[in-house]
């Protein structure tokens, strides 16, 4: 019987054995309070007891992050639920076969699978992908920021346009900052787009770019 009810919980991630090992727990709990003289069947006293103490291992025992105890246990509900539609369909179930399955919205359903997600926290060190450049997990994670690098350049253009005029200054400016084209960039300042390509050509030679 303690078997039986832990088989149910097998598509949640956890090892069977360990699962047996809780309901067998529950067995053993459920032994030492049962009274036969009240006339309640032993099964029908032990497996609310035996369920209730794999409840308690996957709340207490198996989230690294650990959501709210009624999410907790909806997750298990539906992971049993996928289990289910993928051993008698061949596919993952959807959002709204699940929904429908457990009686639940599938903003409910939703949130059960994310919390489902943060139940169990991985390595960063693990290596991911094969073959023999593979990287870890924390080299993955993050990269360059190209703020620093736009930072940079604007300083550097902003001492080497220091030595033009006014109107140059924002001619390159409205080109290399605002990537504008040079007939926006004269409707902006007032010049033709001849007159602008000329300008930018001498700014730039001037500024030996």
């Amino acid at each position: 019987m303690a078997r039986k009810l832990a088989l149910r919980y097998r598509g949640t991630g956890e090892p069977i054995d360990d699962l047996v090992q809780v309901a067998s727990v529950g067995l053993v709990m459920a032994l030492m309070r049962w009274d036969p003289d009240r006339g309640v069947a032993f099964s029908t006293f032990a497996v609310p007891t035996i369920l209730g103490e794999l409840r308690r291992y996957f709340r207490d025992s198996t989230w690294a992050v650990k959501p709210p105890r009624a999410k907790q246990e909806l997750s298990l509900v539906v992971a049993k639920a996928r289990e289910q539609v993928a051993h008698h369909r061949s596919r993952t179930a959807l959002v709204d076969e699940l929904s429908r399955k457990v009686g639940r919205s599938q903003a409910d359903v939703s949130d059960a699978l994310e919390a489902a997600a943060a139940r169990r926290a991985e390595s960063l060190d693990v290596p991911v992908g094969d073959g023999d450049e593979t990287q870890t997990g924390l080299e993955l994670l993050g990269s360059t920021d190209p703020g620093y690098a736009r930072v940079e350049t604007e300083a550097t253009l902003d001492g080497l346009t220091s030595t033009l005029d006014e109107r140059a200054r924002e001619i390159v400016r409205l080109r290399f900052r605002e990537d504008l084209y040079q007939r926006e960039i004269g409707e902006r300042v007032g010049v033709s787009q001849m007159q602008v390509s000329r300008i930018l050509r001498e700014s730039l030679s001037r500024l030996q770019i």
